[in-house]
C-alpha cells in the first residue's frame, strides 16, 4: 500500500481517537454514543488501511493513539490492526474486554502498551447494566498478572449501587484497580456532567457558533471529523485520513448545531496530564441562529 505524507499533530492536542468502529456488543440505556445522535452502518477500514492512517501521525513524544469505539474489539481484523501499528507509537485501548484475553496476551507483549501516563494505557469500562462481573475481573486480573497496565472503570449510578459495592470488593482482593467515573449526558430525564458552555447539551433550541477542537477524531472510514456529535452523525468531516493531501486545520470553525453537542466535547475533565479544566473543544461567539436555510445546508 502506498505511504501517505506526514501529519504532523498540533501542539496543543490532547487525544488522539482512533474509532475502529462505533458499532458495540453490549446496549446500555445510558451510552453516550447515542446522545446527540449515531449513523450505524459504517465502512470499515482493514488492517493495512489503518496502518497508513496511523503510521503517519507525527505525534508529540507523550501523546498516544487511543483504539476505541463503540467497541473496538468486535472489528475484525483488531488483532492485526494492534500488529500493524508502528513501534515507535504508543497505544492506549479503551474497551469492555469481552474478547479472548488468553490470545492478546500471547500475542502481544505488556511492553507495547506501557508508557510514562498518570493511568493505565487499557482502561477497561464496567457497566453493571449489561455485563457480568466476575467474568470481567477475572479477565482484567488475567492480564494484570501478565504485566498490563490495566485499570476497571465504571459509571457511578445510584441504582447500581451494590454492583458497584461488589465491584469494588473483588477488585480489592484481585488487586485490580479500580475507579469510578461520573455519570455524563442525559439519563432517565435527567442532564448529568459539569458542562463548561450551558445550554450545548440536549437543548431545544440550537444556536449557531465557532469551535475549535483540541482532539484528532478519527472515524471507521479514515475520515476526521471536529467533534463527538459530528463523527457520530457522519456530517462536516474536515478532511479524510486516507487521502494523500490530507493536513489538521488547528482553527475556529462555523457550526449551527449549538444545543446538540455531545458532552464528550464540552464536559469539564482533566487533560492527558490530569489537570482539571479541560473541554475537547473551545467555543466562542454563540448566537441565534440567523436563518434556517443556513442550518440545513450543513446537513447536506
Amino acid at each position: 500500500m502506498r505511504q501517505h505524507s506526514t501529519v504532523t499533530i498540533p501542539s496543543n492536542y490532547n487525544y488522539i481517537g482512533v474509532f475502529l468502529t462505533l458499532g458495540c456488543n453490549l446496549s446500555c440505556s445510558y451510552c453516550i454514543n447515542h446522545l446527540s445522535g449515531l449513523k450505524k452502518n459504517r465502512k470499515l477500514l482493514g488492517a493495512k488501511e489503518w496502518a497508513s492512517v496511523i503510521n503517519r501521525l507525527d505525534l508529540p513524544t507523550d501523546l498516544p493513539v487511543t483504539i476505541q469505539g463503540g467497541e473496538p474489539s468486535i472489528h475484525p481484523h483488531f488483532f492485526d490492526i494492534l500488529d500493524e501499528i508502528k513501534e515507535s507509537i504508543k497505544i492506549d485501548l479503551l474497551t469492555n474486554l469481552q474478547f479472548d484475553v488468553h490470545k492478546f496476551s500471547e500475542r502481544f507483549s505488556p511492553a507495547r502498551f506501557l508508557r510514562e501516563s498518570p493511568y493505565a494505557s487499557i482502561r477497561v469500562s464496567y457497566h453493571p447494566e449489561t455485563m457480568e462481573l466476575e467474568p470481567l475481573f477475572t479477565k482484567a486480573h488475567h492480564l494484570k498478572e501478565k504485566g498490563f497496565p490495566i485499570a476497571v472503570y465504571s459509571i457511578e449510578i445510584e441504582k447500581y449501587e451494590s454492583e458497584i459495592s461488589r465491584a469494588k470488593k473483588i477488585a480489592l482482593e484481585l488487586g485490580v484497580p479500580f475507579k469510578l467515573k461520573s455519570l455524563l449526558g442525559e439519563f432517565e430525564n435527567e442532564l448529568h456532567g459539569q458542562m463548561k458552555y450551558p445550554g450545548a447539551v440536549a437543548s431545544k433550541v440550537l444556536k449557531s457558533c465557532e469551535c475549535k477542537t483540541s482532539e484528532l477524531l478519527i472515524s471507521p472510514e479514515g475520515e476526521v471529523f471536529r467533534c463527538h456529535h459530528d463523527l457520530y452523525n457522519k456530517k462536516f468531516p474536515t478532511g479524510d485520513l486516507t487521502h494523500e493531501n490530507f493536513q489538521i486545520q488547528d482553527k475556529f470553525k462555523e457550526c449551527h448545531f449549538y444545543g446538540n453537542c455531545n458532552p464528550c466535547d464540552i464536559k469539564v475533565k482533566n487533560n492527558r496530564f490530569q489537570r482539571h479544566g479541560h473541554t475537547s473543544v473551545t467555543i466562542k461567539n454563540i448566537r441565534d441562529r440567523n436563518t434556517e436555510q443556513a442550518a440545513e445546508s450543513q446537513w447536506k
